[in-house]
């Protein structure tokens, strides 16, 4: 059986955030706001007029730290005890993870997505990630509700800083490098058909005006350019992760990423970031040794890390206890045409090491 499971609605346009009230008023009128401080300052004050002009109550609460279980469950109970009709999520990829998965417990309440970053698909895709207090990964959730709206103003992500997307950039492209390979084995899949085309076009999109567009946002100006690249970075990467059947088909980069997210030096990297090293790692696994030359120069291109920071203890035996500690389901790994075992995480590990 196939399913796509997606928000209901999307909009984006530059200045949104003054007409927010118009697009929430429709859905409830006494709503709980999560978001950051950072996230809050840069919507407002547009968005909190929007709001007051629009007759909608709300009551603010900030995201402390990582998206947890502990700030899973705080959000849940205060948006409860609240009574709270509708959930608005303001921020990057932490906030709207916690309230996807909130949100997931809530079923009278709505969910929508505020995007002030472009850094992850996370305002779309159907998982939320979980972490510990320190930033480490322990899940990814699948949701039981997805938001009824996502919401994007260019005019905020232009104001960002540019690192923000171009790791978004990475983080979208990596679906088209961790589906493709899964087609040598699975031919015949349609859901895995369109993971590849859906990741295909958003890669295709970076290629033509990826340029353009970290230009615009170094500038602080919204384009065209600059607009289709965040809809590749949410909606054509966050569609690419929607796309379910039987056949499972996780992304191997992305499970080096998750425990990189363990490594206290690597706390600093963005998420697209850990990404980029890791399809690195993937790349040099896929190709006995030898990076995919595209991919290789589109991650130096948008500045990703290639090499990991110096490490506690032995530097060998560091990378040897990472390449061990990497899980990967085993049926999931025989479905890929290369090994995926520690031996060859290690081989790939020590290679980003002297290569570069």
């Amino acid at each position: 059986m196939l399913a796509i499971t997606s928000p209901r609605a999307y909009a984006h346009e530059a200045g949104l955030r003054i007409r927010a009230g118009q697009f929430i008023k429709p859905y409830a009128t006494h709503i709980r706001i999560f978001t950051s401080p950072q996230a809050w300052q840069a919507v407002n004050p547009e968005l909190s007029q929007s709001l007051e002009e629009n007759g909608i109550r709300w009551q603010l609460d900030y995201l402390e730290g990582e998206c947890t279980e502990q700030a899973i469950a705080s959000l849940k109970h205060h948006t409860e005890q609240q009574g709270a009709e509708l959930l608005l999520a303001i921020g990057g990829g932490r906030v709207l993870d916690a309230a996807k998965a909130a949100a997931s417990q809530l079923p009278a309440v709505t969910l929508v997505n505020f995007a002030t970053q472009a850094a992850t698909c996370a305002a779309w895709s159907p998982i939320a990630i979980i972490y510990n207090e320190q930033g480490g990964h322990l899940r990814s959730q699948p949701l039981g509700k997805m938001p009824e709206l996502v919401l994007v103003d260019s005019e905020v992500i232009a104001r960002s800083d540019v690192r923000y997307l171009k790791a978004g950039i990475v983080d979208a492209l990596a679906k088209y490098y961790e589906f493709r390979p899964y087609q040598q084995h699975n031919p015949d899949d349609l859901a895995l058909d369109l993971k590849v085309m859906t990741a295909r076009q958003a890669l295709d999109t970076f290629r033509q005006q990826g340029d353009a567009a970290i230009l615009a946002c170094q500038q602080q100006r919204v384009t065209p350019e600059l607009v289709r690249v965040i809809d590749a970075t949410i909606v054509l990467a966050g569609l690419a992760n929607s796309v379910r059947d039987l056949l499972p088909t996780p992304g191997f980069a992305h499970a080096i990423h998750n425990r990189l997210t363990h490594l206290p030096e690597l706390h600093h990297w963005l998420h697209g970031e850990k990404v980029g090293f890791s399809l690195l790692v993937q790349s040099l696994m896929e190709h006995d040794g030898v990076a995919d030359a595209e991919l290789l120069a589109l991650l130096r291109h948008y500045d990703m890390p290639l090499k990991l920071p110096v490490l506690r203890g032995d530097r060998h035996s560091a990378l040897r206890n990472l390449a061990q500690q990497i899980k990967f389901p085993q049926a999931c790994a025989e479905r890929l045409p290369f090994s995926v075992s520690a031996r060859a995480l290690e081989q790939a590990l020590l290679a980003t090491d002297t290569l570069f």
